[in-house]
């Protein structure tokens, strides 16, 4: 898309029907999706979380393409609907990319749409996407992903302080946390050797002001990505259509990100899968997407890995993968956080499901993103398992049986108060050698060789 038909939608923004958010919530999205699964008769097995049914991914992207098509995107800036129309919503579709180049030179790194049980390897995208992390252990933390052989591309925490002072939003000191996060990441690359690794990055950057500050050629470059945001649920904002816009002449790649809720105005999974894919669907015009996060949340639980994220995470990678051939980048939020072998197994449960059913592997937002309590160690399990079972040629039937006893294993965090937060980053590793406690290295193993007698080939 050019600059010219770019500008000729987001003119809509201004002329649309205009409505309250509230409106928007109760007399668009909740009736309109309503309609749609009761029409459709969607609904979920909480044992099948990896369905085998192509009626229901046809049936799933349909409902979409129609909820879209009907209330568009509410633009939350001017208070107005953005409308399309179906030639739009269909050309978005014809023109998802199934490949794209991440990186340069000999760290060039090519995505691809994956197939449903695809034998070709996710890619391990690494790091602690978004999660607030202080700067005294920025570095060591995006090291310590970089470092693992496995990952093949790298994202990172965002900074809540720079040189003693606190980040805020739309002033100074985002500017230059956004520049210091990027410096770290190039700094960590040139010691591991990979310096041309592609990046998703300007994770700092919580306004466009931010996402502006780091586009330029020592920062993010054009063969990085950033993120277009759309909110839940079928929100965007100026922001970040300027986001997108930022990227048509600098030529960095757009990563669209939809963070639908489970349990929210979209009802259970089935509801949030169609939202969720309605959003998908958005992003491709207004995002100028390049290629699609997946990242739900559970309104009680957060954590992807709970069990409607994961029917939903399984749904829509096999939608994309059979139905509409498309980059799916799934991220992985675990409840749980460093130095507890549940944060393994959800791990290992929700590299299993995105992997069998299509996605490539994004994260992890150890302790739901919210603490720094994330380390490269369960990044390295991420990939190992991912690949894994990839390599191997693990069916939907045999990936649903492993993640139900997974399941038995870490469930019970979510009852827990603190949601099993674990430990901070500086309690895992050691700090001068950034490489795992002894504590956490034996977890580590301990769990590997469970997920082996449950039938992973590593």
């Amino acid at each position: 898309m050019n600059a010219k038909e770019y500008l000729e939608i987001c003119s809509r923004s201004y002329t649309g029907t205009k409505v309250t958010k509230n409106e928007w919530d109760m007399d668009y999205l909740i009736d309109e999706v309503r309609e749609l699964v009761e029409e459709y008769s969607f609904s979920w097995d909480k044992q099948v979380l990896i369905p085998q049914d192509d009626r229901l991914l046809e049936d799933m992207l349909a409902a979409a393409k129609t909820l879209i098509l009907k209330i568009g995107v509410y633009n939350m800036s001017t208070g107005r609907i953005i409308t399309f129309t179906e030639e739009e919503i269909e050309q978005g579709i014809r023109n998802m990319k199934q490949e794209l180049v991440m990186g340069e030179g000999k760290d060039a790194y090519t995505l691809v749409a994956r197939g449903i049980e695809d034998r070709r390897e996710p890619a391990v995208w690494a790091g602690n996407p978004g999660c607030p992390t202080p700067e005294r252990m920025y570095y060591a933390n995006v090291l310590s992903s970089a470092k693992e052989p496995v990952v093949d591309l790298l994202t990172c925490g965002s900074l809540v302080d720079v040189d003693g002072h606190t980040v805020k939003s739309g002033d100074p000191t985002e500017v230059i946390a956004v520049r210091r996060e990027l410096q770290y990441l190039h700094k960590a690359l040139e010691a591991v050797g990979r310096p041309g690794m592609g990046l998703l990055a300007a994770e700092s950057a919580v306004t466009e002001m931010g996402d502006l500050s780091a586009s330029y050629e020592r920062c993010l470059r054009p063969c990085d990505s950033h993120l277009v945001a759309m909110f839940n649920e079928l929100i965007i904002d100026n922001g970040n259509l300027i986001r997108a816009a930022n990227s048509l002449d600098y030529g960095m790649k757009n990563a669209s990100l939809a963070c639908t809720m489970v349990g929210g105005l979209a009802g259970d999974a089935p509801g949030a899968t169609l939202v969720m894919t309605a959003s998908i669907l958005a992003a491709n015009i207004l995002c100028l997407a390049d290629y699609h996060l997946c990242h739900p949340i559970h309104i009680k639980e957060v954590a992807t890995t709970a069990r409607g994220c994961l029917w939903l995470q399984a749904v829509l990678c096999q939608i994309f993968a059979k139905c509409a051939p498309a980059i799916i980048v799934c991220d992985l939020w675990p409840s749980s956080g460093a130095l507890t072998k549940e944060l393994l197994y959800e791990v290992a449960a929700n590299s299993i499901v995105v992997t069998v059913c299509g996605g490539h592997l994004e994260g992890l937002g150890s302790a739901n993103g919210r603490e720094p309590n994330g380390t490269g160690l369960e990044v390295r399990l991420m990939g190992e398992v991912g690949k894994a079972v990839a390599r191997q040629g693990m069916t939907r039937s045999q990936a649903n049986e492993i993640v139900l006893k997974l399941l038995e294993k870490y469930e019970h965090i979510f009852q827990m108060e603190d949601k099993n937060k674990g430990k901070r980053f500086d309690e895992a590793y050691d700090m001068e050698t950034v490489t795992p406690v002894p504590e956490w290295e034996a977890m580590y193993v301990e769990v590997k060789e469970e997920l082996r007698t449950m039938g992973i080939c590593f």
